[in-house]
């Protein structure tokens, strides 16, 4: 698959895993699914990893922020903007919360932290030399990302106002409700209610990697020291499904393509 080039506003972009173990991240992840890793030094913020695969960018690895270093892993999600500081000036008004104002990342772009009203947490990226991810919905690379909410039509409601995006009801047999996020015509993302098995579990946007065996894949996991969230099952025309966490308690999605 050729490498991406540009994604429209409000199509999720990139992925970004913070731990408080960069070096044992990188090892897992490594071995899972085949990335190549950088360290990139970055001055006082101390060591960025960038994840590629086939020398195309797929993600990154963080370490802690000033304050968390005991916080476990997670894995967040950067949405694509045309313009950071007209789309976070928005964000309060919509009921939502900006964690972090706008700032420029070197000159690979310029970014906003921010939670929408139901407190699910996700970044806004406006590119400058970087797109973000350029290579995905290939094994080892993001294929999906969708928001975890306690109140699917609040949550919806708030990107729509900010970003401009429409939102679409998708039935599968089977499984619980599910609305897709819709940027020109095509589904991009999706938004579902935390069920009652999930209780305890504050909103949050999910990353699903592509596997070409969700089995395999999740039992070279645990052998590596992560732990199974939800084991694999069958969503019809979706593909095999699992929930892990690493080591130090990301928690991502697999996802193997339908037969």
């Amino acid at each position: 698959m050729p490498k991406l080039e540009k994604y429209a506003q409000g199509t999720p972009s990139y992925a970004e895993l913070v731990t408080p173990d960069q070096q044992s991240a990188k090892a897992f992840y490594a071995s899972l699914f085949g990335w190549e890793l950088e360290d990139v030094p970055m001055g006082d913020m101390g060591i960025y990893v960038t994840v590629s695969k086939d020398g195309a960018a797929v993600a990154g690895i963080s370490g802690p922020m000033p304050g968390m270093e005991d916080h476990p892993a997670w894995w967040g999600v950067y949405l694509t903007v045309d313009d950071v500081d007209a789309v976070t000036a928005k964000v309060a008004a919509a009921g939502g919360r900006v964690d972090a104002e706008p700032f420029d990342v070197f000159d690979m772009g310029r970014m906003s932290s921010i939670a929408d009203p139901t407190g699910a947490r996700v970044n806004l990226w406006q590119p400058g030399t970087s797109i973000g991810t350029e290579l995905a919905n290939e094994p080892g690379t993001p294929i999906w990302n969708e928001v975890l909410t306690t109140d699917v039509d609040r949550a919806t409601a708030f990107y729509a106002d900010v970003l401009g995006v429409s939102w679409e009801a998708m039935g599968v047999e089977g499984a619980p409700p599910y609305t897709c996020l819709m940027v020109e015509g095509r589904p991009v993302g999706g938004a579902m209610a935390l069920g009652p098995e999930m209780e305890g579990v504050p909103p949050h946007w999910n990353v699903y990697f592509n596997v070409e065996s969700t089995d395999d894949t999740v039992a070279r996991a645990t052998e590596l020291g992560g732990t199974v969230v939800a084991p694999a099952f069958d969503v019809p025309t979706v593909g095999r499904l699992a929930v892990l966490a690493d080591p130090q308690g990301g928690m991502f999605c697999l996802m193997q393509n339908p037969d």
